[in-house]
C-alpha cells in the first residue's frame, strides 16, 4: 500500500477533502459565471479542459509556484495564444502540434508564466475544430483567460476561509534591512545556488520557501542534539503582564517605566491572549483597550526545547515567546530573546549531552 501514499509532503488528509471542495466549488462558479458572460452555446465553450489540470495545482498544491495567479492566468491564456496562432500558420497537425507546445514552453518560461496546463491550453488551440475556431484571435481571451481568472478569484476567496495563504509568499525573514540572523549564520543564498548547481534539477518549490524550510530543518537537528535547555528552563519567572481590559495609556507606562519590550495580555482565566509593546502602541491608535491595539501572541511549553525559538525570536517581528501550562494554558513565563542569547551561549560551551551522542 506503500505505493498508493500521498506524494506531496506535508499533506494531511483534510488537506486533500478541502482540495476536493474546492475543485468543486472552483470549476463549478467560474464556469457558471463564464456562462452568465458569454452565453452557454454550443457554438463557443464556457470552460476549457485545461481549467481542470490548472484547478488541481490551485487547490491541491497552493504554495506551488506554477499554482500562483499570473501563472494560472497567464500560463494558460499566452499559451492558449501561442497554439492559436500556430495552428493558424502551419495547420492543425501532429507536427503543428509539438511545435505550438514547445513555444508555448518558451514563452512561459521567458514571460515568468510556467504552468503545466499551459501545453494542455496551446494543444486546443492548435488543434481548433468547432469549438475554438468560431473564437477567433479571441479565443485566449474568452473563454481561456476568463477561465484562469475566474478560477483564480473562487481560489483566492476559498484558501481565505480554509488557512492556508493564497497568494503563497514565504514568511518575511526581518523588518529590518539586514537579512535575519539566522539566515547570516545558517543557510545562504549562495549555498542554495551551489546545491541546486550541483544537483541539476529543477524543483517544484519557491527559493524563499527552501531556504525557510532548511533553516527549520537546521534548528529541528540542533533541538534533537542539544535538547540539554528547555524553554521552562530559562524562562524569566517574574512576569509583567495586563488584563485583556487594560488602557493603552496604562500599557505605557508600565512599559516605560520597567524597560520591558513586550507586556503578556492575559484573560480573566490569566491565559495569554496577545501581547503588546511600544511598537503596537505607536502603530496602532483608537483602542479602547490594550485587546484592541495587540498583537498574537508566540506561545510555547515548558518542555520544549529553547533551540527552537532561534528562528521566531531572531526574525525582527517578536521579542519574547510566552511559556504557558499545557494543561491549562496559564501563563508560566517569558523567554526573551536576553534569555535566549543566554541558552545560546551556554550550548555553545558546553560539550554535546551524552543522549545526542
Amino acid at each position: 500500500m506503500r505505493r498508493f501514499a500521498p506524494i506531496l509532503p506535508g499533506a494531511t488528509a483534510r488537506d486533500r477533502a478541502f482540495a476536493c471542495l474546492g475543485a468543486i466549488v472552483g470549476i463549478g462558479l467560474a464556469g457558471f459565471v463564464a456562462a452568465l458572460i458569454h452565453g452557454d452555446g454550443e457554438a463557443l465553450p464556457w470552460i476549457v479542459a485545461p481549467m481542470g489540470a490548472s484547478a488541481v495545482l490551485l487547490f491541491a498544491v497552493p504554495a506551488s509556484p506554477m499554482a500562483q495567479p499570473w501563472p494560472i492566468v497567464g500560463g494558460n491564456s499566452l499559451s492558449a495564444l501561442t497554439g492559436f496562432a500556430v495552428g493558424q500558420a502551419l495547420g492543425h497537425g501532429a507536427v503543428a502540434c509539438g511545435i505550438g507546445v514547445g513555444l508555448a514552453i518558451g514563452v512561459m518560461s521567458m514571460t515568468r508564466s510556467l504552468h503545466p496546463p499551459g501545453g494542455a491550453a496551446a494543444l486546443t488551440g492548435v488543434i481548433g475544430g468547432g469549438l475554438v475556431d468560431p473564437a477567433g484571435w479571441w479565443f485566449p481571451l474568452a473563454p481561456v483567460a476568463l477561465d484562469a481568472a475566474l478560477l483564480v478569484a473562487v481560489g483566492w476567496a476559498f484558501h481565505r476561509l480554509s488557512g492556508h495563504p493564497y497568494p503563497h509568499r514565504p514568511e518575511p525573514e526581518t523588518a529590518a534591512h539586514d537579512p535575519a540572523p539566522t539566515v547570516r549564520v545558517g543557510v545562504r543564498d549562495e549555498d542554495l545556488d551551489a546545491v541546486l548547481a550541483g544537483v541539476g534539477e529543477t524543483f517544484d518549490i519557491d527559493r524563499a520557501d527552501l531556504r525557510l524550510l532548511l533553516t527549520e530543518l537546521e534548528l529541528q537537528v540542533l533541538a534533537r542534539r542539544r535538547p540539554e535547555l528547555t524553554c521552562g528552563e530559562i524562562m524569566s519567572r517574574h512576569v509583567i503582564s495586563v488584563s485583556r481590559h487594560a488602557e493603552p495609556e496604562m500599557a505605557r507606562q508600565i512599559l516605560l517605566e520597567t524597560g520591558v519590550r513586550l507586556l503578556p495580555v492575559l484573560d480573566d482565566a490569566e491565559r495569554p491572549i496577545g501581547g503588546i509593546g511600544l511598537r503596537e502602541l505607536a502603530r496602532r491608535r483608537g483602542g479602547r483597550t490594550v485587546e484592541d491595539l495587540m498583537t498574537a501572541p508566540l506561545t510555547v511549553n515548558p518542555d520544549e526545547p529553547a533551540v527552537k525559538l532561534t528562528g521566531p525570536l531572531t526574525d525582527g517581528h517578536r521579542h519574547a515567546a510566552m511559556v504557558v501550562d499545557p494543561a491549562s494554558g496559564i501563563l508560566r513565563g517569558l523567554v526573551t530573546q536576553a534569555d535566549l542569547l543566554a541558552a545560546l551561549a551556554a550550548l555553545a560551551a558546553a560539550p554535546p549531552s551524552a543522549a545526542s551522542r
